[in-house]
């Protein structure tokens, strides 16, 4: 099968400890799908903050060196293992990150959550060809080039998972969204495509943009009443949804700032993993905190159909080829207007 592709060997990053000074891009064999698995021909790879923290502190995550790291790929199926029958010669597809969790509520115990995701548990995606489970892959948007697909199944799925399937979001509704990064602007479009109203809280340079993709309102992160402004815009009610993707002490301020009856969807980490929020307003505005990691496999099917037929485009703020992975996790650090890309062509 190899052969056919025309090729035998393949590029890849790997890691073999934990720690930025241990990535490699190395030549290894093209994998050989196996039974009821398919060969995989990557075009992009959606990077996410997760990411770079997997490969820089490893996140206590049981990862098997040499490890690759990243979650995200859109690519076309090349080979079909034996008993392989999801996907056809030639198919777009995108992964799935948690690909254990097909539909319903997330596998594991109140003792033991599960974690298994791509680029975290499994084995990632930032390679040339992949061998997976045919289970572990959905038809990308027909709507959308791989640059663009490649960027649903974390950034993408984490908002639609937190703002539709848990949140129940409906016309009307006040959203606000206090970050311009991949999850948050997905958010923003999302929210919009179901007739919602949104705040956004970013940097100053951000405004213009974020403006044109939709959003309602444009509060400065920089300036130190910022929470006033939400409250002046709402009228003193609230927002009915919050997409906390910040975290840490953030936490409480999204509860504040939530209506009565309101939901925060809590997604990142970036201000930590030990979240804090004042109980009073929880209590007494009867606000609804949704842990989101990720979605479904079934979610994220739901998401690329809402995808091409509501003509969602995914903000790319800037794509790297693969041989500039270092370079990429650097703008990823410093923060991203959007989407950061690798591609596989240099």
């Amino acid at each position: 099968m190899n052969e056919e592709i025309g090729m035998t060997t393949m590029r890849r990053w790997e890691i073999d400890a934990i720690g930025r000074e241990h990535l490699r891009l190395r030549d290894v064999p093209v994998p050989v799908p196996g039974p009821c698995e398919v060969l995989v021909r990557v075009a992009a790879v959606g990077l996410n903050y997760r990411d770079k923290m997997v490969i820089e502190t490893g996140r206590g995550l049981p990862l098997r060196f040499p490890f690759t790291p990243s979650s995200d790929l859109a690519g076309e199926i090349v080979g079909l293992g034996e008993g392989a029958s999801r996907f056809a010669m030639q198919d777009r597809v995108i992964s799935t990150a948690t690909p254990d969790w097909i539909d319903g509520l997330r596998p594991g115990t109140a003792r033991t959550p599960a974690y298994r995701t791509l680029g975290g548990y499994y084995p990632g995606v930032l390679a040339e060809y992949l061998a997976m489970p045919e289970d572990w892959l959905v038809r990308a948007p027909a709507s959308l080039d791989d640059r663009q697909a490649c960027t649903l199944p974390v950034a993408g799925l984490t908002a639609w998972f937190g703002l539709v399937e848990r949140a129940g979001l409906r016309a009307g509704d006040t959203v606000f969204i206090p970050s311009t990064g991949g999850v948050a602007l997905f958010g923003l479009q999302i929210a919009k495509a179901h007739g919602a109203e949104v705040i956004v809280c970013g940097r100053t340079e951000d405004e213009e943009r974020t403006r044109q993709i939709g959003a309602d309102h444009f509060i400065f992160a920089e300036r130190d009443d910022w929470m006033e402004q939400v409250y002046r815009l709402t009228g003193d009610r609230g927002a009915d949804v919050v997409l906390e993707v910040i975290g840490g002490a953030h936490l409480g301020q999204s509860v504040e700032l939530a209506a009565v009856g309101g939901k925060v969807c809590q997604i990142g980490a970036l201000a930590g993993f030990d979240f804090t929020a004042p109980a009073m307003p929880l209590m007494l505005k009867d606000v609804t905190i949704h842990g989101i990691g990720t979605g479904s496999r079934s979610a994220l099917e739901r998401l690329v159909r809402a995808v091409d037929h509501a003509g969602i485009k995914p903000v790319i703020d800037s794509c790297y080829p693969l041989s500039e992975l270092p370079t990429a996790l650097d703008h990823l650090g410093h923060g991203a207007f959007g989407n950061v890309v690798v591609t596989m062509q240099d």
